[in-house]
């Protein structure tokens, strides 16, 4: 999970060309990030999170126009964690699913690929992201950034910005393991 200002988000694929994202996009794989959404959400206290999906393509396909990811994979993932009684929505354009979470209106959005996810967040909170790891024994937190290679043992450490740091402390220590 990546949590920055208001905006939390989870991506399905991570690191991967854009080429790979759609044969990635699996029932299996969206229900399990649906799953850790709604356990990341209960670690900062959130009991019945509202969970976004988004969708893989523009408009989330409509209907098929724009791909058929989300009837495919999408689409029975969300009804599976419905089943199972989480509160997952979706699946919502991409273009405009942030704005629900920037607003308040749902807690975290399930995000299909890196870029996806982490644009919104990185224009509202660069300075002060945080990368959470879900699914681990303990809390692990970071800064979201990375770790700033360009500029350590250079010389140059009154340019790096400990924002992200502080707010990744400042996380981890809200969390609750579950």
């Amino acid at each position: 999970m990546l949590a920055g200002g208001p905006l939390k988000v989870i991506l399905v694929t991570i690191h991967t060309s854009l080429r790979n994202v759609p044969e990635l996009v699996t029932k299996e794989k969206v229900l399990k990030t649906i799953r850790l959404a709604k356990k990341a959400c209960s670690m900062l206290g959130i009991s019945h999170p509202g969970i976004a999906v988004a969708g893989l393509n523009p408009h989330a396909g409509e209907s098929g126009i724009f791909g058929d990811e989300e009837t495919r994979e999408i689409i029975p993932a969300i009804e599976a964690a419905k089943v199972e009684g989480i509160s997952a929505t979706g699946p919502f354009p991409p273009d405009t699913v942030f704005i629900k979470a920037y607003k308040g209106e749902v807690d975290i959005v399930v995000c299909m690929y890196h870029d996806q996810g982490l644009i919104p967040l990185k224009m509202i909170a660069f300075d002060k992201g945080v990368n959470v790891t879900i699914g681990l024994p303990i809390i692990r937190t970071s800064p979201d950034h990375g770790t700033a290679y360009d500029i350590a043992w250079s010389g140059k450490a009154g340019k790096a910005d400990p924002s992200s740091m502080i707010e990744a402390l400042k996380l981890a220590l809200q969390m609750k393991p579950v």
